[in-house]
């Protein structure tokens, strides 16, 4: 997921190569979590972002704060696409303030909700966990993703973006799937210089086993590498010789700073809809998407970030 338009880069993404025993986890220490065994969001962790944008992306859905679309049941957090006219903002809050259009409105064919801890919780390093059942369906586009605490470096993606996972049309036809369903998982990196002279290094691997249940979707973040796991498997790695930005020389930016998690489901959108048997498909709604908990480790070798509103 992005801030800015980017998808066109995507071509030539690389497949991954089998999955990597994952390190011991003895040097982790738990920093932040949530369980989501209240009644309700904690708005001391969490945020909407509430908007009809489209994230830059022509996704078809606005975001609300609206209970329909995000709350907790049975101990889960549930954001819920819904196949409904939804109108808001046309723009994001932080676009709004320096566009002639600060007032325009937009109106969506879908509803969803996205929420992240920007101003609440941001890491440097660490362990990113998040349990997880992905919703299915041609157009869906579940992702769990971060973003800098500040544009160190410059605008998107010269502070680099983290995309920890990221799914589209998840349980579709697909002919390259070995169960002839889609089931493609994608980790990526967005950094270099400002759009649209930004790059990115992106992984994609075949996961049979997430069309079914809770899964573990993480990324191990430390100084000069970055590796993606599924249920505590390594199934890529990138190291800081492949990163750079433009708004620095110091080895391992724009990956040395803060960043904040989000988690959101969009519908539509340029991946989602280039992708599988195309478009969006408006059967099976609601769409659900379900996080048992989030869980953020850090090494005490790397620095503990100091806790921040919202933290445990």
């Amino acid at each position: 997921m992005l801030p800015l338009i980017r998808f066109g880069l995507l071509v030539g993404l690389l497949q991954a190569a089998v999955p990597i025993a994952a390190a011991p986890q003895d040097d982790w220490k738990l920093v932040w979590s949530d369980e989501f065994n209240a009644a309700r969001i904690d708005r001391r962790k969490w945020r909407f972002d509430v908007d009809c944008w489209g994230g830059g992306n022509d996704e078809r859905q606005c975001y609300t704060k609206s209970a329909r679309n995000a709350g907790i049941e049975n101990g889960k957090l549930v954001i819920t696409a819904r196949h409904e006219r939804s109108s808001g903002h046309a723009l994001p809050k932080h676009l709004r303030a320096a566009s002639a259009a600060s007032g325009a409105q937009a109106t969506r064919q879908f509803s969803s909700a996205r929420l992240s801890t920007r101003g609440k919780a941001a890491w440097r390093y660490g362990k990113i966990e998040v349990r997880a059942r992905l919703p299915q369906g041609q157009g869906t586009w579940p992702a769990i993703w971060m973003l800098p605490r500040a544009d160190t470096y410059g605008a998107w993606a010269a502070s680099g973006e983290i995309d920890v996972l990221e799914t589209v049309n998840l349980g579709v036809a697909c002919q390259s799937c070995s169960t002839g369903r889609e089931d493609t998982i994608l980790g990526t990196l967005h950094f270099g210089d400002r759009w649209p002279r930004n790059t990115l290094r992106s992984e994609e691997f075949h996961a049979a086993a997430v069309l079914e249940g809770f899964h573990t979707f993480a990324v191990e973040w430390e100084p000069g590498q970055i590796t993606w796991q599924l249920d505590g498997q390594t199934y890529a790695r990138r190291v800081a010789s492949e990163w750079w930005s433009a708004g620095t020389k110091k080895p391992g930016a724009p990956f040395d700073r803060e960043f904040y998690l989000i988690l959101n489901l969009a519908i539509g959108g340029k991946l989602a809809e280039g992708r599988g048997l195309g478009g969006v498909h408006a059967d099976g709604y609601p769409k659900r998407f379900e996080i048992d908990w989030v869980r953020v480790w850090q090494k005490p070798a790397h620095g503990v970030t100091p806790r921040r509103k919202g933290g445990n």
